[in-house]
């Protein structure tokens, strides 16, 4: 049987990045929202189109995990097509286990347009429609209990699996759970993933992800940090974009500033999985939650420097080398 230290959970996507020179973004001075325009009815043109195929939050985790040394499987559902076979094939290719992938008959796997313009992006998302099941086979038997699972963005219709990762969960408490709710997950509530949220050992998002999980307006991080705590989770992390991170553990507020970029960022597309998915993979290799926090914006840094969620990830003798040079200024503070 295979020993399996990291499942991730959630969906596979093939990213395809359409570069833009010819719009503009308009911000609304009232709100922190702000659109990517083209000109309505026009033909608009692009500089390039880089395909990049087997990522999405949980992929993109499983991938980290495996370079940092981590034995790592993930669970996802494809289609019988041609891009669920690319997927396949970069996994295979990662280390990463697929005894858990399911292939869907007549399904297409899922394949999202990202708008690429400057160094930030607008993605158009479909996420299928499968028939998710927790995988009990004898094929899985293959495979070890994991000791840790990174669950995240699936489906619109993904909720009743959700209720099968729980009842797992409850089989096996020593298994530790990493959540980082994507799109869908967010908008069930907290109500419909209580279970998840009560179970979570490091929960995942970014300032705004947190006050609509809360559905409340309020950028204190504090307050965001201990009602999201009161949910269930132990740990509790929160981005906050150029302005860092901050990590909530037994009462106690911690930020850190983003790692410098080693060269202007190229796009932003997986940074924030980049840092949870270290932050939990450290935590794997037995490293502190106070630790973890410091190798999570290296990676960030390191994928922003590359088109796509993936190309960037480091192992773990380049970030840790990163980490021996990390400038003063690179420092864990308590805030409270």
């Amino acid at each position: 049987m295979k020993k399996i230290d990291f499942l991730a959970i959630g969906d596979i996507v093939t990213d395809c990045f359409i570069k833009i020179k010819d719009a503009h973004v308009h911000c609304k001075i009232d709100t922190d929202t702000c659109e990517l325009c083209f000109r309505f009815g026009d033909k608009v043109p692009y500089e390039s189109v880089t395909v990049v195929p087997a990522v999405g939050n949980s992929p993109n985790a499983a991938v980290a995990a495996a370079r940092l040394g981590l034995s790592t499987a993930l669970m996802t559902n494809i289609g019988n097509d041609q891009n669920g076979k690319d997927c396949l094939a970069v996994l295979e290719k990662e280390n990463i286990d697929t005894t858990l992938v399911k292939t869907e008959t007549n399904k297409l796997t899922n394949y999202h347009y990202v708008l690429w313009y400057d160094i930030d992006r607008t993605i158009l998302i479909k996420h299928q429609s499968y028939e998710r099941h927790w995988i009990d086979t004898k094929e899985a038997s293959l495979i070890s209990k994991p000791d840790w699972i990174y669950l995240s963005s699936m489906g619109e219709n993904s909720l009743p699996f959700h209720s099968e990762i729980t009842n797992y969960l409850q089989r096996h408490p020593d298994v530790k759970l990493a959540f980082q709710p994507g799109t869908f997950q967010i908008k069930f509530g907290t109500g419909a993933l209580k279970d998840i949220y009560l179970r979570t050992e490091v929960f995942f998002c970014n300032l705004e992800e947190a006050e609509k999980i809360l559905n409340i307006q309020n950028k204190d991080v504090l307050i965001l940090s201990k009602s999201i705590a009161a949910l269930g989770p132990k740990i509790v992390v929160i981005s906050d974009g150029p302005n860092g991170a901050y990590l909530y553990l037994n009462g106690e507020l911690w930020h850190n500033p983003i790692y410098p970029d080693i060269a202007p960022p190229v796009e932003r597309t997986g940074a924030g999985d980049a840092f949870s998915s270290t932050f939990t993979a450290a935590l794997a290799l037995g490293k502190s939650p106070l630790e973890a926090f410091s190798w999570g914006p290296i990676n960030s840094m390191s994928v922003v420097q590359y088109v796509g969620a993936r190309e960037g990830l480091l192992n773990r003798e380049k970030l840790e080398g990163y980490l021996k040079i990390a400038p003063e200024s690179y420092k864990i503070k308590k805030v409270n």
